[in-house]
Parts: C-alpha cells; structure tokens; sequence
C-alpha cells in the first residue's frame, strides 16, 4: 500500500501587489516538491489592479474576498479553507517575497523531525535593494538577514526580530526554538492550528503572530525557527516604524497583548504608559489607547 504523500498549503494574502504576487507564485511553482503536494493558494482581499484576472491564468487556487478584511481575517479565511480540505501543515506567506527553490521542502522535513513543533519560520534575508540601510557591499546584498528568529522583550512588549541588519555570516545556522515564529513566513501543524484556533481577529494587523506563538507555546507546542529554508522579504517602508498605521495598531495590539501574557509588574508599566500617552503621545497612539479601553478591536478606528 503506498503511503501518501504530506499536503502542504501555502497561503498567500494579496491586496493591490499584481508585480509581487505574480513573482512570488513565479518563485513558488519552482519550488522542489520532492515528498509531498503542495497547493498555492491566493486570498485576494478586493484588489482592483488586475490581480485577481492575472491570477486565474496560473494554475493554483484563488479566493476574491469583496474587500480588505485585513491581514488577520484574510489569512483565517484561507486557513479555515485549508483546514477543510485536509491539508496537513498549512504555511502563510506575504505577498512581497521569494523563496528559495528548497524552502517549503526543507521547513516541511523539520516539522517531520519535530514531532512536537506547532510552527516554524525560516531564515528571511531583505530582498536586494530592499534593505533599511545602504551600508552594505554589493556582494553583501541578497544575505542581509531580516530575520533569524524572534525575540520578545517582556519587560517592555516589544518584539524584534533577531539578526536584523547583520550580512550574513553563519551565526544563526541553528534550529531552535525561538519567541515566535513571523507572519512573513511561517508553516503551522494543522493538528497545531485546529487545537489552538486560528489569529486572534482582535489584532487586525501587529502581533497577531506572536500572540498565536504565545498560545501555541502554553498548549505545548514548540515554536522553531530554523535555516534550513531560506526566503527574500520586500520589505515595505509605507507602515514602518513611526508611521501612523504603525502607531495606531501598535499602540492598541500591545496593551491587548501585554494585558493578556505580561507580568503583574509589566501590565501596571503598561497602564502608567498607556496614561502619558492619552495625553502627550502623538494623535493615532493616543486614538490606540482610546480604542483599548473602549474595546474597539479589529480595524479599529484606523482609516
């Protein structure tokens, strides 16, 4: 009897990124399949430059949603989708990125390994020219990491991603378990998924990843981040630090999440914080706090 073969489904959110999403399924198709099936599978959130047309001329699945839910919702709408069609690991991926021909093989073959792993992400470098300095040699471009596992600072609910800035040098050439695993790419265990529930849709957008890491790691699943995949990230600059998307959601999500997992000690820091900004922080971090006290969750007040 031949055994079958391990369903992988890669989801891929896509709002109004025709030249991305068309590149990265590009870099997908190409991927080594070598052991298992795979589904790309686009949830298109109401684009109006042409995506959805472009995509129904390539052979994988694709789900037009009447408008932008956001990045939590959209990407639940593909998991429960999955989910119901049987898949075995269900990995998300954002729409901006390229991966290496082995990536989804070689994160696949580390869930195989780790029983107990619930989520994983791989190494992420930027993709070349997409980088937050101009530092670097050219020679240096296509390995300057992004990401290399996650790290939580606890006392203050920040997460940060480890690596970030440094070319490449083999220092995080470990799989290990890591804070949590990134949004950008990371591949879930459906048994995970289906014991834990999906994003929380609270977030709309910032930490829903690590809060889903959070509730994995209480569950007892282990969350891994491993080099044996590699990946490219575009990395956007429009909703990047001191924006006012970024300000917004940022602001509210960590009073939500910190409310929920911090210490005693950090969840009254947090409300001393969430007071000064109320009064004296820039308009949407003050608009964030308003909308935490007043559980206006979700898209929130954002516009």
């Amino acid at each position: 009897m031949t055994k079958e073969l391990p369903k992988v489904c890669v989801i891929i959110l896509s709002w109004n990124h025709k030249k991305d999403v068309l590149e990265n399924i590009k870099s997908l198709q190409a991927s080594n399949q070598n052991g298992f099936t795979m589904q790309i599978f686009v949830v298109d959130s109401g684009s109006t430059d042409g995506t959805v047309e472009e995509l129904s001329k390539l052979n994988i699945k694709v789900k037009k949603l009447d408008k932008n839910y956001g990045f939590v919702k959209g990407n639940n709408i593909g998991i429960e989708e999955a989910l119901e069609e049987g898949f075995d690991y269900i990995a998300i991926q954002n729409d901006d990125t390229l991966v290496d021909s082995n990536l989804v093989k070689n994160i696949l073959l580390e869930h195989q390994k780790n029983d107990k792993a619930g989520a994983i992400s791989p190494k992420i470098y930027f993709a070349k020219g997409f980088e937050y300095h101009k530092k670097y040699k050219d020679s240096d471009l296509g390995h300057v990491i992004w990401y290399a596992g996650g790290l939580m600072d606890w006392k203050n609910i920040y997460g940060s991603n480890r690596g970030v800035d440094e070319v490449d040098h083999g220092e995080f050439d470990k799989t290990e378990e890591t804070d949590f695993a990134t949004g950008c790419f990371v591949m879930y265990k459906a048994k995970a998924l289906k014991e834990v529930g999906f994003f929380d849709e609270k977030y709309f957008a910032y930490m829903e990843d690590v809060d889903l890491s959070q509730r994995m790691k209480k569950a007892g699943w282990k969350v891994l981040y491993s080099p044996r995949g590699f990946m490219w990230h575009k990395v956007s600059q429009s909703s990047g630090i001191g924006s006012q998307q970024n300000d917004y959601y940022l602001t509210r999500n960590r009073m939500l999440f910190g409310m929920i997992y911090a210490s005693f000690r950090t969840k009254l820091a947090l409300i001393r914080e969430s007071l000064r900004l109320l009064f004296s922080g820039r308009d949407w971090q003050k608009v964030g706090i308003r909308d935490y006290y007043s559980g206006r969750f979700g898209k929130g007040s954002w516009k």
